[in-house]
């Protein structure tokens, strides 16, 4: 290649090629073919020197520590160069050539933005000359660190690149590398799309290189594009007007102020929520710097109701301080609770540490007596939350450090309670419950100290059994979403002489989830041995003024009474775990419940049931993988996080369903955990991986259609499972004046109805199908969704909740054609 003769620029993100390759592979073939149809966008006319190599990615995932590019050129005489890019995860990309007598040509795979418009918010790399001089680039949020050769060189050559935490390195044809200090690594995002631009440069300036074609430079870049709404520039989350009725109410008096534990209830307890210190260091920092003000528990530094709004970057710590008083020391245990912190937490209190936490969605607690004093005392909290940068294996869920699409706004920190409690010195720390239909209540306790159990059972003011371990209730009053029926338990531990030493409130539904099949064949799920259709809505549970965390209880019971009152039994929490009292109300107003584990980590490529329906997910031949790859170490910490998360939420009869896997995300090892599952809770059912990629093990297998649902009944491999729509419809309807950003794009399946009754016809429309498929076999339905989301306008009310599009009242009549007499 003479270096006289053209610059090429090429840039890209991330790492892990999913689809990408063969895709472009394919591309590149069909355009050596078949001439290409000219773009209908403008792009300026720009006139090839050679044919240029140009790596496209459609999707790219993170967990790189280091990222290399090769490039190698030869002479116009041999018109081919090649770009290799590849990461320490032993991913390479190929390259995809483009012709140059067709400068206007574009594919599926080729987008024109303006790359200067969005310079700001552009990442990528690039390996280029100038003039004559080999030179690397890395751009993050538009600023460019550049590393270039100090000699000219010519004739064919090879350069390799490479980039990590610490340091840009350049080595022309396998020379000594030449270094310089990092900027950091691309902090670019799944399904982060990129772009491609033809321009048209002068000689001058960074493109300045001597050519024959009249000082036009040929510019061609593939950039990964951070595009949001006011992101990140000045570290502040875009600030929507949308605010919820119980957010408007929010103070930090009577900020989340219930007892957070309904099956583990005690009489006294302390609540740490209310008004904390915050300071922001960078990641490594061993102690807080200056305190920049206050922030709002339990709400995340990103929420609005927080009162920071801000941006965690995920080089960043976020700390807290507050005090609290003691009248004296205690005189059993004190207990120091966080229902929920996001991500990686370490715990001090009056300077000294009392222990750390890993994962952004469960509860912990630290024993802190032997820390505490008389009078005041002060919690130090350090978090760092890596969502989605090149500790891509952390569980994120619907976060996004870029939020568009079906992705959201990264909550960082203290996201739910925070409180004291006060113990025996022997005590019960834990209780797992297990009931069955002949009325028998099992408990497994987990005791601190020596102790037994006395346990009584209560239901409407009447006591109505006794016993230790196990209580038989008599003629038992099953639960079911349409007789929600909980019995009170009284649960106390004693000594040898039976003198108390701790008591705790909880509760029990009687009830058992099974499958048969129905006179057809097809099987079906029961509860209580009797066949009950599941009908629920995808529910993500984010709100505009608090995130992931609700503004308040009445604001959670509020959508649980309008899902009741619409005629659905069933609700689909999707990649999120809620607050304990959003499981106890479920429990309390008779809906079940299908819970998603947190996703998080590399994907394997997706393939859904069905394979007309895959379009560029094509259907897996003998020998393809469904799974990812995962290290070890990171595979237990997920398993971790799934165990925890059924050993929280076990004893909730709501609950019926685990969902370890939703569309690929993260998929890995999926017999394995299907039946660890199995084994370690067969009390439920299992959708091993809802829309996919599906594997022979569980109860489910559990189709994703926008926006009609439909399923492939002609697939015998599915033969043996309940068959579910597990995600469906989509439709939307924007509501002026309750948008989250009236300039955003929406996002919704099927284009957006002219009307609000063309909307309401598509819904019934959906319904309708779904009812025929219930004849044909289908067991459960999940529509999307329960609101509006950020961009998303596909919500059966307004994300600010002050808009329902279709009256419960008439959702309930169009429900009616799902059941039947037999069902509950």
């Amino acid at each position: 290649m003479k270096l006289n003769d053209h610059v090429a620029i090429v840039t890209g993100a991330g790492s892990g090629i999913g689809a990408a390759i063969s895709a472009a592979l394919a591309q590149s073939e069909k355009e050596e073919k078949e001439p290409t149809q000219e773009s209908d966008k403008v792009i300026p006319q720009t006139y090839f020197p050679a044919r240029i190599a140009a790596l496209i990615l459609v999707t790219c995932c993170t967990g790189f520590t280091s990222q290399s590019l090769r490039g190698q050129g030869t002479d116009q005489t041999h018109p081919n160069f090649v770009f290799i890019l590849t990461d320490d995860q032993g991913w390479t990309g190929l390259s995809v050539p483009m012709d140059k007598n067709r400068p206007d040509s574009k594919s599926d795979y080729y987008q024109s933005p303006s790359i200067a418009r969005l310079a700001a918010q552009a990442h990528g790399y690039a390996l280029h000359f100038i003039d004559g001089r080999p030179a690397f680039d890395v751009r993050i949020h538009g600023k460019v660190t550049r590393l270039s050769s100090p000699a000219r060189v010519d004739g064919t050559m090879t350069l390799d690149a490479s980039l990590t935490r610490e340091k840009m390195t350049l080595s022309v044809n396998g020379g000594e590398p030449i270094s310089i200090d990092s900027p950091g690594l691309i902090p670019v995002q799944p399904m982060d799309s990129l772009s491609i631009e033809f321009d048209e440069r002068s000689p001058a300036g960074d493109h300045d290189s001597p050519n024959r074609f009249n000082g036009k430079i040929l510019k061609h870049s593939v950039d990964a594009i951070a595009v949001t709404t006011k992101t990140a520039q000045d570290g502040k989350p875009f600030q929507s007007e949308l605010v919820t009725q119980w957010g408007a109410k929010v103070t930090a008096d009577n900020a989340w102020t219930e007892y957070p534990r309904p099956q583990m209830k005690r009489g006294k307890w302390v609540n740490l929520n209310g008004m904390w210190e915050y300071s922001i260091t960078p990641q490594n920092a061993g102690k807080a710097g200056k305190w920049d003000g206050e922030i709002l528990v339990p709400f995340a530094i990103e929420a609005p109701l927080s009162g920071v709004g801000r941006l965690l970057e995920p080089n960043e710590a976020l700390w807290y301080r507050r005090n609290f008083n003691l009248q004296q020391k205690p005189k059993g245990r004190l207990l120091l609770h966080f229902e929920a912190v996001d991500y990686r937490s370490e715990v001090w209190v009056n300077g000294k540490e009392v222990g750390g936490h890993v994962g952004g969605n469960l509860p912990f607690s630290f024993d802190i007596t032997e820390h505490v004093k008389a009078g005041k005392n002060t919690i130090a909290l350090k978090v760092v939350d890596r969502t989605s940068a090149d500790d891509s294996f952390q569980l994120r869920g619907k976060q996004k450090l870029v939020n568009r699409g079906i992705f959201y706004t990264r909550v960082s920190g203290i996201w739910q309670s925070v409180w004291l409690e006060p113990v025996p010195e022997n005590y019960i720390k834990s209780l797992k419950v297990d009931t069955k239909m002949n009325g028998e209540i099992r408990l497994a306790p987990f005791l601190v100290g020596k102790g037994k159990l006395r346990t009584e059972a209560w239901l409407d003011g009447r006591k109505v059994a006794e016993g230790s371990m196990v209580v038989k209730v008599d003629q038992p009053k099953l639960w079911s979403p349409d007789s929600p029926t909980l019995y009170q338990l009284k649960v106390f531990m004693q000594d040898e002489s039976g003198q108390e030493l701790d008591r705790v409130e909880s509760y029990a539904g009687i009830r058992e989830v099974g499958k048969a099949k129905d006179k057809d064949g097809h099987w079906r799920f029961t509860l209580n041995g009797k066949t009950i259709f599941h009908w629920g809505p995808l529910d993500q549970g984010w709100w505009p003024d608090g995130l992931l965390t609700p503004p308040s209880e009445d604001a959670m019971l509020f959508e649980i009474n309008f899902l009741k009152q619409a005629g659905f039994n069933m609700i689909r929490k999707h990649i999120k775990v809620e607050p304990r009292l959003y499981y106890y109300h479920c429990d309390r107003l008779g809906m079940l419940v299908w819970q998603d584990q947190v996703s998080g980590g590399p994907n394997p490529k997706w393939y859904r049931l069905d394979p007309t329906k895959n379009k560029k997910h094509s259907t897996p031949e003998p020998g393809d993988l469904i799974d990812a790859e995962w290290p070890d170490a990171d595979h237990e910490q997920w398993m971790a996080e799934l165990k925890g998360m059924i050993d929280h939420l076990y004893n909730h009869p709501s609950i019926v369903m685990w969902v370890p896997f939703n569309e690929a995300w993260g998929q890995h090892r999926t017999m394995e955990v299907g039946e660890w599952i199995m084994n370690y809770d067969p009390s439920r059912s299992i959708n091993i991986a809802s829309g996919g990629n599906f594997a022979p093990v569980g109860d489910i297998a559990d189709m994703h259609s926008y926006p009609h649902p439909v399923f492939p009944f002609h697939m015998n491999e599915y033969e043996d499972y309940i068959k579910v729509v597990g995600e469906f419809g989509g439709h939307g309807w924007k509501v002026d004046g309750h948008e989250w950003d009236p300039k955003k794009k929406n996002f919704i399946y099927g284009g957006m109805p002219k009307t609000i009754d063309e909307y309401a016809e598509r819904y019934a429309e959906s319904i309708r199908l779904l009812g025929e498929l219930k004849t044909q076999g289908i067991s459960g339905g999940v529509y999307t969704q329960t609101t509006d989301v950020e961009g998303e306008i596909n919500g059966l009310m307004t994300y600010d909740r002050k808009v329902i599009k279709i009256p419960a009242k008439d959702l309930a009549r169009l429900h009616q054609v799902l059941f039947s007499a037999t069902d509950q």
